[in-house]
């Protein structure tokens, strides 16, 4: 393991209350990794505002540790998230009814969360508001990033790439599948095909792939109004147990 960097997540890149946007957290560790295709395995939650260690590691990945432990790890991934197997993304038009019907009823339990809370403006949170497409097995949303989320050369950071193909697949998997409210992404693997400038008009969907009980395995992919892909991403999401019914 390399020197070791200490990072602190601003409240302000939350998911859940108290704890790092999962998405911001696997673009951190995926800028140290040494490969186009990255897998982020996440095995505790990140605190906010709590200084955490972030180091490279020999196997070309990184690893952030906390007071406890690792908190979560990334390793260079083999697999073809680009194959032909990545549906076509809606049109501006699909992805904006698809926001505006998620905004109107959204589902139950959801939070303020950078990456999809309701009350975030386009410098405060990214607005992944992902309603179901009809017609087709997908949800969207068609945002654009504020200028306050720009780097120093006006680009869309990485980290906020990755955080556009995390979220998505929660709405998915709420939406399209059987996953209850409270899940957390347990792995995300993502790839990274071409810069993003901050204002551009952008499309994030994403689709289910299987589920099996509590796990729900769901693709996302983040797309310019014009329909050139900018990044694909597989994620394994975990639903909360099951309470056992009142006695």
């Amino acid at each position: 393991m390399s020197d070791i960097e200490t990072i602190t997540v601003p409240d302000l890149l939350r998911g859940y209350p108290g704890v790092a946007f999962g998405g911001y957290v696997a673009g951190v560790l995926a800028r140290r990794a040494e490969a186009g295709t990255v897998r982020v395995d996440f095995r505790r939650p990140t605190p906010v505002e709590v200084p955490v260690g972030l180091a490279r590691t020999a196997d070309g990945g990184a690893v952030l540790t906390g007071a406890d432990g690792v908190l979560a790890a990334a390793v260079p991934d083999e697999e073809d998230l680009a194959a032909p197997g990545v549906p076509g993304p809606p049109s501006w038009a699909e992805a904006s009814a698809a926001a505006e019907a998620y905004r109107a009823a959204p589902p139950e339990g959801a939070v303020d969360c950078f990456g999809c809370g309701l009350d975030r403006t386009p410098d405060t949170g990214l607005r992944l508001h992902c309603g179901a497409v009809p017609g087709r097995d997908l949800v969207a949303t068609a945002w654009a990033p504020g200028p306050a989320l720009a780097d120093a050369d006006g680009m869309l950071p990485a980290e906020l790439m990755w955080g556009a193909l995390d979220c998505p697949g929660n709405a998915a998997g709420r939406l399209l599948g059987t996953m209850r409210e409270g899940a957390v992404t347990a792995s995300l693997a993502a790839r990274l095909l071409r810069p993003v400038p901050v204002s551009a008009r952008l499309v994030s969907y994403a689709w289910v792939v299987a589920e099996e009980g509590r796990k729900h395995r769901v693709g996302a992919a983040l797309a310019t109004a014009e329909g050139d892909l900018c990044g694909v991403s597989s994620a394994l999401w975990v639903a909360p147990r099951q309470a056992p019914p009142p006695r």
